[in-house]
């Protein structure tokens, strides 16, 4: 989980964190066959923070100076991007930023040739020419993508002829088609973990990470009741969260302390709440709320919806009750954004490996709704420590400031904090150097073969 070079053989970066130059390796060609040269970095960064590109993924690059003029029409030009030679470019920001190198290893700051987006316009996106190990053979939508190696790949090409990705909605349907050969590898669904894991014959074949990740139950912090600090309290003190992950989920993941994962958690845990439905009742009691209502908003699937009836009962025995409504997966996060739920079930997965993408996007105040803060809640306090932590210049002293935020936050309880789910996957017999990647972009598919 550490940044490694890639088309960038090395990097500097300047004193006050604001400044970093990096240099590329030569003969890096895109799979048109055109080497690629700074300029195009320059055009893809800007590509993306162009208005008219209404890219969502702005936030990737908008730190860099500049940026913002850009972004609203005001420049011409991202000042902060400045290409110095065919292989040297220099980016400056407005302000340090800790996790910036991590920024530029998402796939949004990947670099695409101009003359390739410029030739299929708005369909550069099902004809995508970039640098990577394979190239893309076909894209039958919500079916399968093709993808096809490059034998000119700068890092080796892959081991594999190529690869397709199926899109198959039904957990029975992946299940059978993996089972009668057709599929290589699949991740395990809910249903099936048990029966994969206690099978003698499939256990050398699983294979699993600790994810990035934390699931978690959402307060609403913004209207009653869940505007009230001792109400939050109550309900992470009604809940055994520890009995729910070893029974119904299974033992697939580890408790959660707090938002931030724990193997990515460099300081102390937090304290946190223990489960005492007494000390639940007695902070229910004292607040004169007892017998209210709250609406809890989930998805419809299975899981979710056993592990919400669970949570219903927890609470409805220490006096509170919930009225559970499903919804489908976009009318839900749609919901969600807008702060309709009094509670919420959901989970969130790192952009990339850094604790300031558990704590800015999901508790700094100016993240309502769709960037994050869905329980919509608000410490200014925490604030300022988060943005301490972004432009801190040292590990130490960002530790420090995400660790005073993050005791805060769980004090605060705008979430009752679950577990890190723990992914398993399932591969044939016939598959060798599978592994699982921590985060998406960190697979290149080049060491996997038969």
């Amino acid at each position: 989980m550490s940044i490694q070079p890639d088309i960038a053989k090395s990097w500097s970066i300047s004193r006050d964190g604001l400044t970093y130059i990096f240099r590329l390796k030569h003969n890096i060609f895109f799979s048109n066959k055109r080497e690629v040269k700074t300029t195009d970095f320059k055009y893809s960064f800007k590509r993306i923070l162009a208005p008219e590109s209404k890219s969502p993924n702005t936030w990737v690059l908008e730190k860099i100076l500049g940026a913002e003029e850009f972004m609203k029409g005001r420049a011409g030009d991202v000042k902060g991007i400045r290409v110095i030679d065919d292989y040297t470019l220099e980016i400056r920001l407005k302000k340090p930023f800790s996790p910036f190198l991590s920024l530029l290893a998402m796939t949004a700051a990947y670099v695409v040739p101009k003359e390739e987006v410029e030739r299929w316009g708005p369909d550069f996106s099902s004809h995508p020419v970039g640098t990577g190990p394979f190239i893309l053979k076909e894209w039958l939508p919500n079916r399968e993508l093709r993808l096809q190696k490059r034998e000119d790949y700068f890092d080796g090409p892959a081991n594999v002829k190529g690869m397709i990705y199926r899109i198959i909605p039904e957990d029975l349907t992946t299940v059978t088609e993996f089972e009668i050969g057709n599929l290589d590898v699949i991740t395990i669904p809910a249903s099936e973990y048990s029966r994969y894991k206690n099978d003698p014959q499939r256990q050398p074949f699983i294979s699993s990470i600790k994810g990035l990740n934390t699931y978690y139950l959402g307060l609403n912090c913004s209207k009653p009741p869940f505007n009230n600090l001792s109400l939050r309290k109550a309900v992470s003190h009604a809940i055994d969260r520890e009995k729910i992950l070893n029974t119904i989920y299974e033992k697939r993941g580890r408790l959660a302390h707090g938002p931030v994962p724990d193997i990515m958690r460099k300081w102390n845990t937090p304290s946190y709440y223990e489960y005492n439905p007494e000390k639940a009742k007695e902070l229910i009691k004292n607040e004169g709320l007892n017998g209210v209502t709250v609406n809890f908003y989930i998805t419809a699937d299975q899981e979710v919806v056993d592990i919400a009836e669970v949570i219903q009962s927890y609470i409805k025995a220490v006096g509170i009750n919930v009225r559970i409504k499903q919804l489908e997966w976009s009318a839900y996060k749609e919901a969600v954004n807008k702060g309709e739920p009094d509670m919420f079930y959901l989970s969130w997965w790192a952009d990339y490996p850094d604790p300031e993408n558990f704590l800015f996007p999901l508790f700094h105040s100016s993240n309502y709704g769709p960037a994050g803060n869905r329980t919509r809640y608000t410490n200014h306090t925490v604030d300022s420590l988060i943005e301490k932590g972004q432009h801190a210049l040292d590990q130490k002293t960002r530790d420090l400031y995400y660790s005073q935020a993050e005791e805060i936050i769980v004090k605060e309880s705008p979430w009752v904090f679950f577990w890190h789910r723990t992914d398993f996957t399932i591969m044939q017999p016939r598959i060798k150097n599978y592994k699982i990647y921590p985060i998406y972009s960190m697979d290149k598919g080049t060491e996997i073969s038969f």
